[in-house]
């Protein structure tokens, strides 16, 4: 696929010496959803502001649509939206006013089909004359998305989207995300909320520290990284791991044992595992398996970095 936006060699210092971005490289592809992950500081907003222009970098190079952010400016920020963490409004103003606001200052020429398409998409055309300090706080966010899309830009950063927002509302608007990405807008979102990258991103980008520790395709890094266990339930407690069965990956917890495997491998060993149980003696009573989540995954691979 084509990549839209392009990262190289990106470094952020600030007074005093500290590093808020070290050496990233990153390629975001067309029409994809791209989540990044990462602890509270570990850089995922200052590398947003930095590509989207708000911050400059102390060295590096960015290109969005092919153009550099530093020497094309304008025709970098014309395809990019923004949709910052703080819902930051004016209050007495209405929604299809503030919008039109928005897609004026990028010298869009007034479009009022446009903005009844926009708001129409974010379920927000049945308030498009109410002020915006009527709303609630979900509907304040869809505003801000409205905003950011008011100039049709191809490239949309959501920093933190649905932070503070309960869980039904987030839902919605994983769903407004994936309806975005269908008309064909390449989406990056920060979160801290690892169901949301599980449930609509494409690829996940992992940061920590400053540095990108990973980016893979979703799927792929829970296929290769995640790991399954077998749990079996046995019908009464052990408290040591019968000499026999020693070169399996075991542990006990009461009267369970557990099994890790690896997905990927040639055998999982569970076949063997199971009669080499009832040669031991040990009777069964169930069996169930977990996989890796992608917080698994993510907390390992930050506490390797730590």
């Amino acid at each position: 696929m084509t990549s839209i936006v392009s990262v190289r060699n990106l470094r952020k210092a600030y007074d005093g010496g500290f590093e808020a971005l070290k050496n990233i490289d990153l390629d975001i592809e067309e029409g994809e959803i791209l989540a990044l992950l990462g602890p509270n500081g570990a850089g995922k907003t200052t590398l947003i502001s930095t590509i989207c222009g708000i911050a400059v970098p102390t060295s590096g190079t960015i290109k969005v649509g092919g153009y550099d952010t530093q020497t094309e400016y304008r025709k970098t920020r014309d395809l990019i939206g923004l949709v910052p963490q703080e819902i930051n409004l004016e209050p007495f103003e209405t929604v299809a006013n503030s919008v039109r606001f928005s897609r004026g200052l990028f010298g869009k020429p007034r479009d009022d089909a446009k903005v009844d398409a926009i708001l129409k998409q974010l379920s927000l055309l049945d308030k498009k004359d109410n002020k915006i300090m009527t709303l609630s706080g979900g509907m304040k966010r869809r505003v801000l998305i409205a905003k950011a899309l008011s100039h049709e830009p191809r490239v949309l950063f959501l920093d933190e989207p649905t932070a503070g927002v309960d869980v039904e509302l987030r839902k919605d608007m994983w769903e407004i995300v994936a309806d975005l990405k269908a008309t064909g807008v390449t989406i990056i979102l920060t979160t801290h909320y690892i169901e949301e990258a599980e449930a609509i991103a494409d690829r996940v980008g992992i940061i920590s520290k400053g540095e990108i520790l990973l980016v893979q395709d979703k799927a792929e890094m829970m296929a290769q990284m995640g790991k399954k266990q077998l749990k079996i339930e046995l019908a009464a407690p052990v408290t040591d791991i019968p000499a026999a069965l020693a070169h399996y990956d075991l542990t006990a917890q009461d009267n369970t044992l557990i099994y890790t495997y690896d997905t990927q491998g040639d055998r999982t060993g569970i076949t063997t595992l199971l009669n080499d149980l009832q040669k031991a003696g040990l009777q069964m009573v169930d069996l169930q398996t977990d996989q890796s989540s992608l917080e698994d995954i993510f907390v390992g691979l930050v506490e390797e970095k730590a």
